[in-house]
């Protein structure tokens, strides 16, 4: 990947989230939705949501799982044309997604079919809660909505309903370090920072970043 600025503020940045037919592209697995939100300044700005077709139907615990049906599928655009123009919509930006380990795989491998590579790098705002919410019973997205009252329409396991809570999660996690911490307008960097620490070393650190 090229390289990224030295700054660039967490609050400016692309949350997705993709629902795929299965759990690996390394197991042939593909995406069969993308949903996004552009957020700028703190400000959720546009979104992108589209149903891709895979070239091949997908199993029925999926359809249940998603509410994605095969139906659906049938008259959605390739995969090679959705990713493209997702490749527009995050151009530059820097991209988050809840437990992104799984969702960069399957941009990565969605990508590689097209020949795209993004200047952008990843965040997860599930490893970011396990650090800055201890107290959580568990760090499920739907767990943390409640836990932190974040809006919500009571949708789960579609891509743009995702991406949006995801979205607002990030954002709760950037109000609570300005109110706990007094860090305001943190860079992309810090963040990356937090995610690599353990829950132990999270306040301490965040104290003495705050300390300058």
């Amino acid at each position: 990947m090229s390289k990224t600025p030295t700054y660039s503020p967490a609050n400016t940045l692309v949350v997705l989230d993709f629902e795929t037919s299965g759990l690996s592209p390394n197991q042939g697995a593909r995406a069969i939705e993308i949903g996004a939100v552009l957020i700028e300044q703190g400000q959720i700005t546009a979104r992108f949501s589209e149903l891709m077709n895979p070239g091949f139907r997908i199993n029925s615990f999926i359809e249940d799982y998603t509410g994605i049906s095969n139906q659906m599928l049938a008259h959605a655009a390739p995969c090679a044309e959705v990713m493209a123009r997702f490749a527009a919509f995050i151009g530059k930006h820097h991209l988050v997604a809840h437990n992104a380990a799984f969702d960069q795989r399957f941009l990565d491998a969605e990508f590689a079919q097209i020949g795209h590579q993004y200047p952008g790098q990843f965040g997860c705002s599930l490893l970011l809660a396990r650090r800055l919410y201890p107290e959580a019973i568990n760090h499920q997205l739907a767990t943390l909505v409640r836990h932190k009252q974040l809006p919500s329409d009571g949708t789960f396991h579609r891509a743009l309903a995702d991406a949006e809570m995801t979205g607002h999660l990030w954002l709760r996690m950037l109000a609570d370090l300005k109110q706990g911490y007094a860090i305001t307008e943190p860079p992309f960097s810090l963040m990356q920072k937090i995610m690599a620490k353990t829950k132990a070393e999270v306040p301490k650190f965040l104290r003495q970043y705050a300390r300058g």
